[in-house]
C-alpha cells in the first residue's frame, strides 16, 4: 500500500513539473524566432528529441531491471531468514 501511494505521489509531482515546463515554453513576444522554431527549421529538433527519447528509454529500462534485481535479493534474504 505504501508503494502505491509513493508511485501516485511521484506521478503527481512529475505531472506538475511537466505543466510548469510547458508554461515556461510559451512563445516570446519579441518577434524573434524561438529556439524550437529555429531548430525545427534546421531539422535539428528531431535529433534533440530522438536523443532525449533514447536517454529516457535507457533510464526506464535500467530502473525496471534494478527493481527486478532488488526484488530477487529481497526474496532471497526473506527466504534465508526462515
Amino acid at each position: 500500500m505504501k508503494t502505491i501511494k509513493f508511485k501516485f505521489l511521484s506521478l503527481l509531482v512529475l505531472a506538475m513539473l511537466f505543466q510548469f515546463t510547458a508554461m515556461a515554453q510559451m512563445e516570446s513576444t519579441t518577434g524573434t524566432p524561438d529556439m524550437a522554431d529555429l531548430m525545427r527549421s534546421n531539422g535539428k529538433i528531431y535529433v534533440v528529441v530522438g536523443a532525449l527519447t533514447i536517454i529516457f528509454i535507457g533510464i526506464v529500462i535500467y530502473l525496471f531491471s534494478l527493481n527486478r534485481k532488488l526484488s530477487r535479493l529481497e526474496k532471497l534474504v526473506k527466504d534465508s531468514k526462515k
